[in-house]
């Protein structure tokens, strides 16, 4: 374990920043979650025998199970059925949904699902796959608490014009609900030939797999994004386990919610490799480096560089950002969030009822009212009302107000994050070098 001294004096450092800034830190809770970080005893998984959920050791510290029962709610929609002896799931929450201690202001509802499949062959997996993911999209394509999005799975065979957009091969393909119940998408050829693309061929090379939804919880008047991730394996009848991707996913930022899913979870954990932790960093920071670089967002970059933080030891830094997301401030980053909800959900015959629509507007703009207090609220507010006024009249979003509304959420949210990241000396550093 770390001297608890040192600790303390490194502690300060970040404190003092902290102050100037005006952000308030729990010196307590940062000096205790510190020493869970350095005792590093036990195992790498913690199984919490209250909740049934389980996970990474650093991943459990940063859950808290006040919104348990919803994301498990929500999961019934997002999950897959196990099938057995042919197909085995264990479902997991990430992204800031598995980090609800220290994100008050959450953004969207992210899962993670393995996703092992038992089968003679490879192309029989996918076959099953191809199965499992249609039934699924159209079973939840639409309802009175939920639309689908899009689902990506496979990829481009060749270049194509789509949709009136040029695609490359080998560009993932996002499929929207009616070509999933079509069986196939269609497009050109850069001649003006027709050029399709059926659902079972792509499914041959799945590659990476995500199904996104809106999300109404009627409860709380309030919209989210939900998305399911699948890590899909490929079990042979001699035990072998082989992913369909080409790369099994570490589990390092997943909360699994159910304790039956330990077994399968177990079985794959043993086939993860041994240089998962180094590869997951590395992944980590080629996004931080994206959303430095060319998708500016500094939001998104500070999520990403807790966890870079985290888990190669730089834990004073990542003290410092786990207070920092939960700053009133950072409710924008919400909003942001929110706001692409809501225009995914207006979209023409799409399941959600204006009324949640108006509602989730009206809950933005108290939000915004709550955390500013200049001429930046007026701002915001004066896009979110025009985007509620056409709601209400037409029950769809114009696409103006939408994206003014986020543009001045995303410059708040950048100026919010880039202030009090570069004002702390070794994670300005770390932005700098990121940056090259």
């Amino acid at each position: 374990m770390a001297d608890p001294s040192q600790s303390r004096e490194e502690l300060q450092h970040m404190l003092d920043s902290a102050r100037r800034l005006g952000v308030e830190m729990d010196e307590a809770e940062a000096l205790r979650w510190l020493s869970a970080m350095a005792a590093g005893s036990g195992g790498d998984i913690v199984f919490d025998s209250r909740t049934g959920v389980f996970g990474h050791k650093v991943s459990m510290l940063d859950f808290a199970p006040q919104d348990l029962e919803r994301f498990r709610a929500i999961g019934h929609l997002v999950e897959f059925q196990d099938e057995p002896g042919v197909v085995e799931t264990a479902l997991a929450l990430s992204g800031s949904a598995a980090q609800s201690k220290i994100q008050s202001y959450p953004g969207d509802c992210d899962y993670f699902e393995r996703v092992n499949i038992h089968a003679p062959s490879r192309e029989g997996a996918c076959a099953i796959l191809s199965r499992l993911m249609r039934e699924k999209a159209l079973a939840t394509a639409k309802g009175p608490t939920h639309q689908l999005i899009e689902v990506k799975m496979g990829s481009f065979p060749e270049d194509m014009l789509w949709d009136g957009e040029p695609m490359k091969a080998g560009a993932p393909i996002a499929w929207r609900t009616e070509e999933i119940r079509l069986g196939r998408i269609e497009g050109f050829h850069a001649d003006g030939t027709p050029a399709v693309v059926a659902w079972e061929a792509a499914a041959r090379d799945p590659g990476w797999c995500k199904l996104d939804w809106v999300v109404a919880d009627p409860a709380r008047g309030q919209l989210a994004n939900a998305s399911n991730m699948l890590d899909v394996t490929w079990e042979a009848p001699d035990g072998s386990i082989t992913p369909l991707d080409g790369y099994l996913d570490p589990y390092f930022q997943e909360v699994y919610l159910e304790a039956e899913s330990i077994p399968i979870f177990s079985k794959l954990a043993r086939h993860v490799s041994a240089d998962a932790l180094e590869d997951y960093v590395a992944q980590l920071e080629k996004e931080v480096h994206k959303y430095l670089t060319k998708d500016l967002n500094y939001g998104k970059a500070a999520k990403r560089m807790y966890n870079v933080f985290r888990l190669t030891g730089r834990y004073e830094e990542a003290a410092y950002l786990r207070e920092l997301f939960d700053e009133p401030t950072t409710v924008l980053y919400q909003v942001w969030t929110l706001i692409r909800t809501i225009d995914d959900a207006a979209q023409p015959d799409a399941g959600i009822p204006t009324e949640a629509l108006v509602e989730q507007t009206d809950k933005l703009i108290l939000e915004v009212v709550r955390s500013l207090d200049d001429d930046r609220e007026a701002a915001i507010v004066k896009e979110l009302l025009r985007l509620r006024d056409g709601l209400a009249e037409t029950g769809s979003a114009d696409s103006q107000p939408v994206e003014a509304a986020r543009a001045h959420v995303i410059n708040l949210v950048n100026n919010f994050f880039h202030e009090r990241l570069t004002a702390v000396p070794t994670i300005r550093e770390y932005i700098e070098a990121s940056q090259r």
